[in-house]
């Protein structure tokens, strides 16, 4: 009897490490991957959506959206006064929920204060109508200070003369 051609088969080293060692170039059993730190620089990878703020940061977004419009309604008569909570709540709405209502509670106000201030400048033609801008613009300041005390709390505010068109 003869051999057979090809002969037992050679012996291969088994696929991966050893047991009980670590995967090739990973790290060692129980160590978190990437040295403990997540991958790409602290942010999240692409599709993960937006990270959301941190309570301190909630708070100063929504304390900006409550007192940058009587600012601006200062700097330019008015009408920039939306601009500030809009922005906000477009571009932080996805990152915070109570900054996102803070921002419409604003805006909200802001679009009340509107229709005031077009009553009273109609109504000028009668002199109630310097009253209506005047007590418009003092509820303004005082509302806002309100509700930046409030925010900076993380308490959720609500103006109470305010007409809710945005929900």
């Amino acid at each position: 009897m003869s051999q057979p051609p090809y002969g037992p088969p050679p012996q291969q080293p088994p696929a991966g490490p050893p047991p009980g060692q670590p995967p090739y170039g990973g790290p060692p059993p129980g160590q978190p991957p990437y040295g403990g730190q997540p991958p790409y620089g602290g942010q999240p990878p692409y599709g993960y959506g937006p990270r959301p703020l941190s309570p301190s940061d909630e708070r100063t977004w929504a304390m900006v959206a409550h007192l940058a419009p009587p600012v601006l309604a200062l700097l330019s008569a008015g009408i920039l006064v939306f601009l500030a909570p809009l922005l906000i709540w477009l571009l932080l709405r996805d990152r915070s929920a109570y900054v996102a209502d803070q921002a419409k509670e604003s805006l909200n106000f802001q679009i009340t204060l509107l229709i005031a201030y077009v009553v009273g400048l109609i109504l000028l033609i009668v002199i109630v109508g310097i009253v209506i801008l005047i007590a418009a613009w003092i509820v303004s300041i005082v509302f806002a200070i309100l509700a930046a005390v409030a925010v900076n709390r993380h308490e959720t505010y609500r103006y109470p003369l305010n007409i809710r068109i945005i929900s």
